[in-house]
Parts: C-alpha cells; structure tokens; sequence
C-alpha cells in the first residue's frame, strides 16, 4: 500500500497526517509537494488541514488550482480514494471533486475546539469500522467551514446517503446549538457519489493516540487500511 500527503504553502497538518497513518496504518507516506505535475502510483491521496495560501481569495481556492490538483483530479475520477481535512475539504469542494462550498463560520471567528459528530453512513471504506450513528468526538480547528449547497444538492446527498457525519451533541441529538459553524443540515462531511473521496471539517487525524487526547479518529485510518490492504 502506498499512500500520498500532498503539502501546500501554508499546510499545517501535514506533519499531524503523516503520524497518523504511520502509526495507524503502518505505512510512512510520501510528501508531495503541491507545485509538482506527477504523482506516485500511490492507493490513497490525503490533503490536509491548513490555511493553503493564507486563505486568500477563498479558502482553499488557490491551492485548487495548484498544479498536482490536475493528477490528483484525474486519479480521483479513475476511482483512488481521497480523504480531504479541514482545508482539504475546501480544496476539494473548490476543486469540484466534491459539492458545494465552504463558507466564513456563521459566527464570523475562528473556531479551535472538540466537536461530537454523529456518524451517518458507515457503508464506505473511510467509515466500516464506526457503527451506525455512533457519536464521536473530533477536534475542529477553521475560520471557514460553513458547508453550502443549494437545496438540489442538498436534497441528493440525503436521498444517496452521501452524508458522512453530521455535529451534533454528547448524546447524539442534532440540532443547532450542536452545529458550531452553521453548516446546512449539521453536515460536518461528506462523500463523492462513488463515496471514494470524503471531505471533512473535523480533524480525525488529531485524536488517534490516547495520551494526546483520545482514538476517535483511528476507525477512519483502520477502515482505510483494511479496504486497501
């Protein structure tokens, strides 16, 4: 198995996946550097959490247009799964590789804090080793990670069950007081219609070692390792 970590000016949690899936998945992925044309044959792409180009223009926005985002695009479409964090869930969406878009917080500040999610489809290779609506707690670190679509879109990820996790409380109950962000429909990720990319706000990669804070995040690395294994 071979996985990639793709590094942008201004990537931040590079490093944070890179010993995640060391540790998790017992692979030492290779750093790909964002201004680069090819990329490895590699089973797993992972963009990661930061603030791509200082956030200029919109979040995400110009390191979309980065060139490895055309190879990363490509191999998307040929069906190599691709876990998109925080500022990799924009890239994504800004991309087109998934729908929507990520807006300013509906508070307008930056947001660092623990979030419970509630986990809405555990079909995919990101989600197997979660149950149904299992509610688990992932740290959220962004500025911009107001999820919108408009209500077609919206209405299909419902209706195909592309909703990967919703906010929600300690006890499960979805609801706005649980939504830290005012993302439409409480969605905190969500999944291409292959459900071979997944795009998050939350950092799952952040909680994968019980002495730095908890392992909700490991499901997702060990569901990944045993699709591609």
């Amino acid at each position: 198995m071979k996985i990639a970590v793709i590094v942008f000016p201004g990537s931040n949690c590079d490093r944070d996946m890179q010993v995640a899936i060391k540790k998790i998945m017992g692979i030492e992925p290779e750093m790909v550097w964002h201004r680069d044309t090819e990329l490895p044959k590699v089973d797993l792409i992972t963009l990661p959490g930061g603030f791509s180009y200082g956030d200029y223009l919109r979040a995400g926005c110009m390191a979309a247009k980065s060139p490895i985002m055309k190879e990363i695009i490509n191999r998307a479409k040929m069906g190599t799964p691709v876990l998109g964090v925080c500022n990799g869930f924009q890239v994504l969406t800004e991309s087109g590789l998934l729908p929507g878009i990520l807006m300013r917080n509906a508070g307008l500040k930056y947001i660092c804090k623990d979030v419970h999610l509630k986990v809405v489809n555990n079909g995919t290779i990101f989600t197997s080793c979660y149950d149904p609506n299992d509610v688990i707690r992932i740290p959220i670190a962004h500025h911009d990670g107001n999820y919108y679509a408009d209500k077609d879109i919206l209405n299909d990820l419902e209706d195909t069950g592309r909703i990967a996790f919703r906010y929600c409380d300690e006890t499960g109950d979805i609801s706005k007081p649980a939504n830290p962000n005012g993302s439409q429909h409480n969605i905190a990720g969500i999944f291409n219609k292959k459900r071979t990319v997944l795009g998050m706000m939350p950092h799952p990669e952040r909680l994968v070692d019980s002495h730095l804070g908890g392992i909700d995040g490991i499901p997702i690395f060990e569901g990944l390792t045993t699709a591609l294994s």
